[in-house]
C-alpha cells in the first residue's frame, strides 16, 4: 500500500517520471509548448472527462450548438496518433486550448500559469463505466492500441464477461487493465490548494450543474453571457452530450460498438449498488483509506468540496 500523501502540500510540482502503456506516452509534455491561458482538464478514466470537456466548450464558446469538442479538446498523452502529429495540431489551434489529461501530476509538466481542473469520482462508479467503455470496445480500438508502433508492456485484452470479476481485478491489481486509480487522485489532491487547480465532484456536478458551472467559468476568468446561460446548460445535459455524441467522442465513436452514443453512456452514479458484493465494497472503502487518507476517501465516496 502507498502511504497517503500530505494534504496540506501545494508546492509546484514536478515532473518525476514518464509512464507509457497501451495508452500512455508521458514525453509528449516534455515538449508541449504551453499558453498561458490554457485549460488542463485531468481525470482518471470514465470520471467525467467528456463532461468537463463540453462544460469548458459550451463557456468558452457561449453556448454555441455542435462543437466538434473531440477534436477540439485532444487527449494529449494518449500515445495516438503520434507526437508529432498531434503537437502540430495543437499548436495550431487559435481558440483558447483545453487539453485532456489521464495522468498523475508527477507525470506531467505542470504550468504555474495555465488552469487545471480535476475531475473525480467514486471507483465504483468508474469501474461501471470503465466496464462498459471497453466491453463495448471493436477491433478498431484493440487494433489502435495493440498493432500500432510504441507500444509499451502488455497489449490490452478483451474484459472478463462479469463486471464484478472486472471491478475485484481492478481493485486488486490497482487499475488493471489500465492504470493507477490511486496514485492519480492522491497526486491531484495533494495540490488541491494551489491557485491555478480546482479540483470538482462528478457527484456534484450532478446535483448543482448551474452552480458548479458558475464557479468553474470563474475559476477560469470566463464571463457568462446571461442571454446565453440556458442554451449552455442545455447543452451541457446528458441528454443533450447523448443526442450529439458524435461531436464529443473520439473518431465520432468509431472505436464503440454502437457509436458514440455507447461512449457516452448512462451518466449516472451507483449502478453497482445491486450488483456488487458487499464485501468488495468494503474492501473498496477500506483501500480508499489506506491509499488516499479519510479525508480524500470521504470527498470522493460524497463530494461536497468547495474550493
Amino acid at each position: 500500500m502507498n502511504a497517503p500523501m500530505n494534504a496540506a502540500a501545494t508546492s509546484r510540482p514536478v515532473k518525476t517520471r514518464d509512464l507509457h502503456n497501451h495508452h500512455f506516452d508521458s514525453t509528449i509534455w516534455d515538449e508541449f509548448k504551453f499558453r498561458d491561458d490554457d485549460v488542463v482538464i485531468a481525470t482518471y478514466a470514465k470520471s467525467g472527462t467528456t463532461w468537463m470537456q463540453q462544460i469548458v466548450s459550451q463557456l468558452l464558446f457561449d453556448g454555441a450548438p455542435d462543437l466538434p469538442v473531440a477534436e477540439m479538446s485532444p487527449w494529449l498523452d494518449l500515445r495516438v496518433p503520434p507526437k508529432a502529429v498531434k503537437l502540430a495540431a495543437v499548436e495550431a489551434q487559435t481558440h483558447r486550448r483545453f487539453l485532456k489529461t489521464h495522468l498523475p501530476v508527477d507525470a506531467l509538466v505542470f504550468s504555474p500559469e495555465a488552469k487545471y481542473l480535476y475531475l473525480g469520482r467514486d471507483g465504483r462508479d468508474v469501474v461501471w463505466s470503465l466496464y462498459n467503455h471497453h466491453a463495448n470496445a471493436n477491433a478498431l480500438w484493440y487494433s489502435a492500441l495493440n498493432d500500432t508502433p510504441g507500444l509499451v508492456g502488455e497489449p490490452i485484452a478483451p474484459p472478463p464477461d462479469s463486471v464484478v470479476d472486472y471491478f475485484e481485478e481492478w481493485l486488486r491489481r490497482d487499475g488493471y487493465p489500465f492504470w493507477s486509480y490511486w496514485e492519480n487522485l492522491r497526486s491531484w489532491w495533494a495540490i488541491r490548494d494551489l491557485p491555478n487547480v480546482r479540483i470538482v465532484h462528478f457527484a456534484d456536478l450532478k446535483a448543482d450543474m448551474p452552480g458548479e458551472l458558475r464557479r468553474i467559468a470563474a475559476f477560469l476568468g470566463i464571463p457568462i453571457r446571461e442571454t446565453r446561460w440556458d442554451d449552455i446548460l442545455t447543452h451541457c445535459s446528458f441528454a443533450y452530450m447523448k443526442a450529439n455524441a458524435t461531436a464529443s467522442v473520439p473518431l465520432g465513436g468509431a472505436f464503440w460498438e454502437g457509436g458514440a452514443q455507447t461512449f457516452v453512456h448512462k451518466g449516472t452514479n451507483g449502478r453497482w449498488r445491486d450488483v456488487l458484493p458487499t464485501d468488495l465494497s468494503d474492501a473498496y472503502e477500506r483501500r480508499a483509506v489506506e491509499e488516499l487518507g479519510p479525508e480524500c476517501a470521504e470527498w470522493l465516496k460524497t463530494g461536497g468540496l468547495r474550493n
